[in-house]
């Protein structure tokens, strides 16, 4: 057209660019990453994190006023544990030595007993008949049958149709028709006396004798 002035060229619009965005400084609103008061947003510390311990730099903890009481309680039961073994060790000791006392006593009145009645046992002594020393049979120192003969006793001595006979206590045993060596004549005290037809002439023991039942000394 003439007169006026010629438009400009057409333009077409500009796509939007695309790669990787731009790196440059931080929007603002936006939170920075690191910890709070950490200049620069820089990586830092986690909330939470427990600190490495250096040796002669970190400090220990003093302890609490519990666990000052827990530590002492604990010392003071230990302390009563200690005591109370003590005192049971002493115990078991003591009573070890009264039952070794006590068993020394009952042994010692046991061996007295003991000897006590082996001293007090009577002897078991054998009496054979005799005349004139030698062995005859028993019937002939018996009472009954001393009397059913028209015998006596006196002294001792059985008397039978003007023999003697006696008892003879102790020595060696010998048959009939021998003469008898050893022994005695009087009879033992607290002995037990028999003879060798099984006649009791005393019975002895823990000092009290018999009587003889048929003659004798």
């Amino acid at each position: 057209m003439s007169g006026g002035s010629t438009p400009p060229p057409y333009v077409p619009p500009s796509a939007p660019p695309t790669g990787p965005p731009q790196s440059g400084p931080p929007q603002s609103g936006k939170p920075q990453s690191g910890k709070p008061g950490q200049p620069g947003g820089q990586p830092g510390q986690k909330r939470g994190q427990v600190r490495q311990q250096q040796p002669g730099v970190t400090q220990p903890r003093p302890p609490t006023v519990a666990e000052q009481r827990a530590r002492a309680q604990e010392i003071q039961r230990r302390q009563q544990a200690e005591l109370a073994e003590e005192a049971e060790r002493a115990r078991k000791k003591k009573l070890r030595k009264r039952l070794l006392i006590g068993g020394g006593v009952a042994v010692g009145v046991v061996g007295v007993v003991a000897i006590w009645y082996a001293a007090s046992s009577p002897d078991d002594v054998e009496a054979q008949c005799t005349q004139d020393g030698v062995v005859v049979d028993d019937q002939y120192c018996d009472d009954n049958y001393a009397r059913s003969h028209g015998g006596y006793t006196s002294g001792g001595f059985i008397y039978i149709g003007g023999s003697s006979y006696r008892y003879h206590y102790g020595g060696s045993s010998v048959p009939v028709g021998q003469k008898v060596s050893g022994g005695s004549y009087t009879v033992p005290k607290g002995a037990n006396v028999t003879t060798k037809s099984g006649t009791t002439i005393q019975r002895g023991g823990f000092g009290v004798s018999g009587g003889s039942k048929s003659g004798g000394s």
